[in-house]
């Protein structure tokens, strides 16, 4: 109740205001600014799923996935129902080449939104990368099966394009609206 009246007190332009200065100084190139920024506003709110996975964005662009691997692991456990923290943990465990994992947390947050684009996009993209794998492996234990050519050669011409523009899925960028979603694809 009392973190109830804490959060009626702040004026929605207050909060939107911290979410767009942490933003900025990202988008800025000062991590550490909005890194601080960020952990000053969670100190005061520590339960905001929105600035959490905001602070998650500052440690990857900071180079530290494995804190923002953290942050996001334990959103996905307190708000299970958001499709954000989801999408994102599979563009780290993507970029490790942790395809299993990341169709798994994509498929998740799908389930809990079907019309989250970046992360239907994103399964696509990973399920691409693994049919490419299974066709690679039964060409080495069936070199003389002349379909798999042709299969992998229009898959891996299609992940050359997608990878023109992002080489791992991509992750949500938009800060979020509390309690539903955390981004905006």
């Amino acid at each position: 109740m009392a973190l109830f009246g804490c959060l009626a007190t702040l004026s929605p332009l207050v909060l939107a205001d911290e979410y767009t200065e942490v933003n900025r100084l990202l988008n800025a190139g000062q991590t550490s600014e909005a890194l601080a920024r960020a952990d000053k506003y969670i100190a005061a709110n520590p339960r905001d799923p929105q600035m959490r996975f905001v602070k998650s964005q500052v440690l990857q662009k900071s180079g530290r996935s494995s804190d923002a691997e953290s942050i996001l692991q334990q959103l996905t456990q307190d708000y299970p129902e958001l499709a954000e923290p989801w999408n994102n943990l599979a563009v780290l465990h993507a970029g490790r080449g942790e395809l299993e994992k990341a169709r798994a947390a994509l498929e998740t947050a799908v389930r809990q939104d079907p019309k989250y684009a970046t992360a239907l996009e994103n399964l696509g993209d990973v399920q691409a990368r693994l049919a490419s794998q299974s066709y690679e492996r039964a060409r080495q234990l069936s070199s003389g099966n002349r379909r798999l050519g042709p299969k992998i050669e229009a898959l891996d011409d299609m992940l050359k394009i997608g990878a023109t523009t992002s080489p791992t899925p991509a992750p949500e960028t938009s800060p979020a609206r509390p309690h539903r979603r955390l981004g905006g694809g």
